[in-house]
């Protein structure tokens, strides 16, 4: 029973001889600086970002299973995110029956609860986002070795990422949702749900959930992590973006586009010099009326395979439902097998052709199956328990 204590509120009751007698606080804590040394938020409490929080470089900041953070509202420079700076760790490691909740503060969800009480799964932009840096490699137009994050105001060079060192490791993050974020920073800058920016392949990255960003669910800006078991649902704009010569893989993903969903997949290739491929397989992606495929540019290199596509319109009316290659550079990548794609499967609007969605010839390397009759795909079990997306019913379809 929660009863008041003087002007707290706790869990237990009170005594009436020595003062309030505490087991389990019911905690809410406000942060309002930034974190330089090394910090544990603990089971059970909620952690309020009161603005742009930097994890800086030297600390670790440790998220136990089961912790709500929220982000204040705020757009510009008073957007509120949680950055992990280069050379900072983060180790949220939620599980299957507590996962670590990014929220917004007008979400009135509580440590237990998986979907929030009172907004809905399109509501976009309260907050910010979770930023991730690190000193992987990364190819820009300038061909420096690190660059600024987009997100961040380029004063502060807390928001430089990428370098020179593959094996960087930016700690753990396990059982993640991510909720409501996105907010403008500036004309057509918001930030993504998660931001990966250089980072290194000795961080672990499992079980993630984007919901109702207002840019894109997740994406990378170079480096070599992996990511394993990722779900997006009802992104504003793109729920997958790979960006600047991002060398690791994706493993096992969900997109559920919604009503903003530009692109499913953006698929980008290198700024600068450095070349390296990425890989995305054993993905279910789910359309929406005005959402396209996928979209390949800039000389993209890399795998594709065992992905599963459905719900998408007809793409011969205003161009929504292609899967694209663009640009001379990315049809020369395709043409000599340095951009590869392998049993894709999807099942048609009635009456479109195969090569009517898949263009440039990449329809050779796709099957039309029958609705739910798809071989290739995501292993939605992956996401049972502990993701909105299931608790929604969302997943019924796949």
């Amino acid at each position: 029973m929660i009863v008041a204590c003087g002007s707290l509120f706790y869990l237990t009751s009170c005594s009436d001889d020595d003062g309030p007698t505490v087991e389990q606080p019911a905690e809410e804590n406000l942060i309002t600086t930034d974190i330089t040394s090394d910090v544990t938020w603990e089971t059970g409490n909620t952690y309020i970002l009161a603005g742009r929080i930097f994890v800086n470089e030297g600390a670790t900041l440790t998220i136990e299973p089961g912790v709500i953070v929220k982000g204040e509202a705020g757009t510009g420079t008073n957007a509120t995110a949680l950055v992990v700076a280069r050379g900072a760790k983060i180790h949220a490691e939620g599980t299957a029956s507590q996962p670590i909740i990014f929220t917004s503060v007008a979400d009135e969800i509580e440590p237990g609860m998986i979907a929030s009480p009172n907004l809905d799964p399109e509501i976009n932009g309260l907050w910010g986002g979770l930023i991730v840096l690190g000193q992987a490699p990364i190819s820009v137009s300038s061909n420096a070795s690190d660059f600024q994050i987009e997100g961040i105001p380029p004063s502060d060079v807390r928001g430089l990422y990428g370098g020179n060192d593959p094996e960087d490791n930016s700690g753990v993050l396990k059982y993640i949702s991510i909720r409501h974020g996105g907010a403008n920073i500036g004309e057509g800058n918001e930030i993504n749900g998660l931001t990966l920016g250089g980072v290194g392949n000795g961080t672990v990255i499992e079980n993630i959930e984007v919901v109702a960003n207002q840019d894109d669910g997740i994406e990378w800006f170079g480096g070599t992590v992996d990511v394993k078991n990722a779900i997006v649902w009802n992104a504003g704009d793109d729920a997958i973006d790979t960006d600047q010569a991002w060398s690791g893989t994706l493993d096992n993903f969900i997109v559920i586009a919604g009503a903003e969903t530009d692109h499913a997949l953006e698929i980008d290739g290198p700024e600068g010099e450095m070349e390296a491929a990425h890989t995305l397989k054993n993905g279910s992606v789910k359309g929406a009326p005005t959402t396209e495929i996928a979209d390949f540019r800039d000389g993209i290199l890399g795998t594709f395979e065992n992905i599963y596509f459905f719900g998408f319109p007809d793409p011969s009316a205003d161009g929504y439902g292609d899967f694209s290659l663009s640009g001379d550079e990315t049809l020369a990548n395709f043409s000599n097998k340095s951009l590869v794609f392998n049993s894709l499967e999807i099942t048609l609007a009635e009456g479109v052709r195969l090569e009517s969605v898949f263009k440039a010839g990449s329809h050779a390397y796709a099957t039309e199956v029958a609705s739910g009759a798809n071989t290739v795909g995501a292993n939605k079990d992956k996401f049972f328990s502990w993701t909105w997306s299931a608790q929604a019913g969302e997943l019924d379809d796949f």
